[in-house]
């Protein structure tokens, strides 16, 4: 639907925000992508700032975790192919960031809202890497998780949000794969190799099915979020599509998933699976997790000191711009 029908100009209710509504609800009912000069709620507008700011501060904070095994990779290939998953990770923050701006908020604003600790990202980088191995578990499991997670949203409703999931997940499935190989290799290798694999993937585990979100009829955001067609898909219905896939993976790999209640249901056509722990969830989301204050802290110390980097880049680009202006005033002639 053209810009001037569904009443460009974002929020803004020129006096006639019943109709800029209707149009807005039936351009996604319609499938149609929402655009960031388009009308558009101040509820649904919140909603992808919180999700969108959430996603690109778990990019930013992810690299931590593996970042902490790059000069100690066990090879130069494996060190090459680590630095480039981190790198990538560093990208689609960028990415996501940008794709917030467009709803009208600054980037400068989502990183204190960040470092102060009022905007959250995923749990699941709470949690330390206590071997190379983890490395592996993160690629199989938890990006694994996040590629289920994120096609989805290649079809989200608004625009420039889809447009990034696009190349996100075409990197995320490479980080997946690599996670794969790795955990491959160490469990084909020797005893102590393959028992390093097994207990990363046994303390993975249970946090990468904590990355979907609380259960459906504990979750605040979904329902809305679904009906704008934000997601497209509800956290237990990914929760069981993660499952699903990763059985037989995890049998490929001569690895065990830690779950004494993980069996085949003819019935219901998926895996049944035990329960979540919750509790433990919400301990880390409240900040109680084993690497919390250190993620935080490594954060804003990293942001501190890349200040100069900022400063000279905002100056570079303000003379680059004094100049091209300076080139063209001399080129036409006059001032």
């Amino acid at each position: 639907m053209p810009e001037t029908e569904r009443g460009g100009g974002g929020g803004r209710d020129d006096g006639d925000g019943a109709a800029y509504e209707r149009a807005f609800e039936a351009a996604v009912a319609a499938e149609e992508r929402i655009e960031p000069r388009d009308w558009m709620p101040d509820a649904y507008r919140a909603t992808l700032i919180r999700q969108i700011a959430q996603h690109a501060h778990s990019e930013i904070i992810g690299m931590q975790p593996e970042a902490n095994w790059i000069t100690r990779a066990p090879s130069l290939r494996r060190k090459a192919i680590l630095l480039a998953k981190v790198q990538d990770e560093a990208g689609h923050g960028l990415y996501l960031y940008g794709a917030a701006e467009t709803l009208g908020v600054s980037r400068e604003e989502l990183l204190d809202k960040l470092h102060s600790g009022r905007q959250k990202y995923s749990s699941i980088f709470n949690y330390p890497t206590l071997t190379w191995a983890d490395v592996g578990a993160i690629g199989w499991l938890v990006d694994g998780a996040a590629i289920t997670n994120q096609v989805p949203l290649c079809r989200c409703s608004y625009g420039p949000y889809a447009r990034a999931m696009v190349r996100i997940c075409k990197e995320e499935s490479f980080h997946q794969r690599q996670g794969y190989e790795l955990l491959l290799a160490l469990s084909r290798g020797t005893p102590a190799q393959h028992a390093m694999a097994q207990d990363a993937v046994d303390r993975w585990w249970w946090p990468s099915l904590m990355m979907f979100g609380p259960p459906d009829g504990e979750s605040a955001h979904s329902a809305r979020s679904m009906a704008w067609r934000i997601k497209r898909h509800s956290n237990d219905e990914l929760r069981q599509r993660f499952v699903d896939i990763c059985v037989p993976q995890a049998a490929s790999l001569g690895l065990t998933l830690p779950d004494p209640e993980l069996r085949w249901n003819e019935e219901r056509g998926h895996h049944d699976f035990g329960p979540v722990d919750w509790d433990e969830f919400h301990r880390v989301l409240r900040g109680e997790g084993p690497c919390n204050e250190q993620r935080l802290e490594r954060r804003r110390r990293a942001h501190e000191e890349g200040a100069w980097v900022r400063e000279a880049a905002a100056a570079y680009a303000r003379r680059h711009a004094g100049g091209r202006g300076g080139d063209r005033t001399a080129e036409g002639g006059t001032a």
